[in-house]
């Protein structure tokens, strides 16, 4: 009786902590540097994020942040769209969003080619702001991926000898993805913040 008494405190005892853990590996994973003005605003591609990220995208665009919004493409696509009768790519699922929340369409550049990664979206957009002289740019993208993103980026660009500043503005956590204080309670929620740690660390390893 009094060893299994132990062993009930003891994963109590677990439980507890991660309850208090678990809130700051979700936290620890997000970080915002806002830019008041800027060349551009870089909306990293997500699939079916695609909706929190153009959001967030338009708001930072609405208050003059920068010109124009570059969309990166991954080539994903949307289930069947009985209407249009295809598989949308999310890259233009994307765009639409921008246009409805008020973003001129003339001011949407999608980014060629197609990518892969967050590493792969830095090496297209270093092409870009080589070719444009790009001094500054906004990287949107959701609350989890905001760190990494921020340190491949620029990491890529000190590497390129590019001399572009970066600022991130990332989606607010819980509008398609969990918030911090129960992301561990789903699927989804492991997918964001416990995979999120695993790329950083092959991202870390091989990049």
């Amino acid at each position: 009786m009094k060893r299994r008494y132990k062993i009930t405190i003891f994963f109590l005892s677990l439980f507890l902590a991660w309850l208090l853990i678990a809130p700051f590996l979700a936290k620890g994973l997000i970080i915002e540097k806002p830019l008041e003005k800027a060349d551009a605003i870089l909306v990293l591609s997500g699939s079916s994020l695609y909706i929190e990220r153009t959001q967030k995208a338009a708001e930072v665009y609405k208050k003059g942040a920068a010109p124009v919004v570059f969309l990166t493409d991954d080539g994903d696509r949307t289930g069947w769209s009985k209407i249009e009768k295809r598989n949308i790519p999310y890259v233009e699922m994307a765009r639409r969003n921008l246009i409805s929340q008020g973003v001129p369409a003339e001011a949407i550049v999608i980014l060629q080619p197609q990518v892969t990664g967050t590493i792969y979206e830095a090496r297209v957009l270093a092409e870009k702001a080589k070719a444009e002289n790009l001094q500054s740019i906004v990287i949107v993208t959701s609350a989890y991926h905001s760190r990494r993103a921020l340190w491949v980026f620029e990491r890529f660009f000190a590497e390129n000898n590019l001399h572009t500043e970066f600022g991130i503005v990332p989606a607010a956590a819980g509008v398609q993805t969990p918030p911090p204080f129960v992301w561990w309670l789903t699927a989804k929620g492991w997918g964001s913040v416990g995979a999120e740690y695993l790329k950083f660390a092959v991202y870390w390893a091989y990049y």
